[in-house]
């Protein structure tokens, strides 16, 4: 039986959630439900076994939405919402699916929820941590025992030790890898192999290649590339950086300009050769991969439109599909294949 791939798209000013379903062969997508929520969606993450999604609300009371993912259609049940320590404009899962991990850009902290065996986030945090301004991502490394968060107006990433266990964090040493002075740090993608971490700044527009110590999972920077398109000079408001499943590309989108970077990246030393760059949606604030690497699909915070991309295998170039009306204010895309 042929494996069916979801793709959820959240919806700030329509506090809303839609699910639609992706044709494997041509990445058109047919919509299944629209599930509203309480508050404005933004940030969601997926549970490692595909069985839950979450949905954080950046609207009081700060909280976080609990849903089921059926696992033959992929729609969405209501398990319940949740208050969280802030406002988070960004949230993900530990490797093991037990902990929400959340970042607070307003409130210049990360915080650790537990997320019970039902899938519901409990409403007592296992540890809230300081951090400095403008708390922008935060994720835990394949390896499930260090966490990194990026801090805009801190201007750098925070470096953590991360038990698994208990889900408490402590700091790694050295605690803050800077950036360069006016950077912007703000999100994240670790390479699939775990040996590299890359950081898309919004400030400057730029991007770095990190070198992961096994050991320590300390960073060390080893190249910085210019995710702007050629001859741009305003402000660049980078947003969003993933890369294919299989490492061999990375994109980040580029909020003023309207547009997507692309690059090929070197499978032994992690570092990146732009292979292009392509006009989207307007403000893509979010977008994301289908899990074999062959479509791309961006949203227009202020367009209310998704674009559709196919990745060629060979040069990881994007040719434009489908351009589809969203509800007001899409900013978010996970795809999952059903478990």
């Amino acid at each position: 039986m042929a494996t069916r791939t979801i793709v959820y798209v959240s919806h700030a000013d329509g506090r809303e959630v839609h699910v639609m379903e992706m044709s494997a062969e041509t990445g058109d997508l047919s919509l299944l439900e629209k599930v509203a929520v309480t508050g404005v969606a933004m940030p969601m993450a997926v549970s490692p076994d595909r069985r839950y999604l979450y949905v954080g609300l950046r609207s009081e009371p700060y909280s976080v939405s609990s849903f089921r993912i059926d696992p033959d259609t992929g729609r969405l049940s209501f398990i319940a919402t949740t208050k969280l320590p802030d406002n988070f404009a960004y949230i993900s899962t530990d490797r093991a699916g037990r902990f929400l991990l959340g970042a607070s850009f307003a409130g210049n902290k990360m915080a650790v929820n537990p997320i019970g065996p039902n899938g519901w986030v409990q409403d007592r945090p296992v540890q809230v941590f300081g951090t400095p301004p403008a708390a922008h991502c935060v994720l835990t490394d394949p390896s499930n025992r260090f966490v990194y968060v990026p801090c805009r107006d801190g201007n750098g990433v925070v470096q953590l030790r991360f038990d698994a266990a208990t889900g408490m964090i402590s700091p790694n040493d050295p605690l803050f890898v800077p950036a360069v002075d006016g950077a912007g740090p703000r999100h994240l993608a670790f390479h699939p192999n775990n040996a590299f971490l890359y950081l898309l700044n919004e400030l400057d527009g730029s991007a770095y290649v990190y070198a992961i110590d096994p050991t320590s999972g300390t960073l060390a920077r080893k190249q910085t590339v210019d995710a702007r398109p050629k001859g741009f000079t305003g402000n660049p408001a980078a947003a969003d950086i993933h890369l294919t499943p299989d490492g061999r590309y990375l994109y980040g989108t580029v909020r003023t300009p309207n547009t997507i970077a692309g690059y090929a990246v070197d499978p032994t030393e992690g570092t990146l050769t732009q292979i292009g760059e392509w006009a989207t949606e307007d403000h893509p604030r979010g977008f994301n991969i289908c899990p074999r690497g062959r479509f791309l699909y961006a949203v227009g915070l202020n367009s209310h439109h998704l674009q559709s991309y196919r990745i060629d295998a060979s040069s990881g170039k994007l040719k434009p599909l489908k351009r589809l009306a969203m509800g007001q204010g899409p900013n978010w895309v996970e795809i999952v294949d059903l478990p």
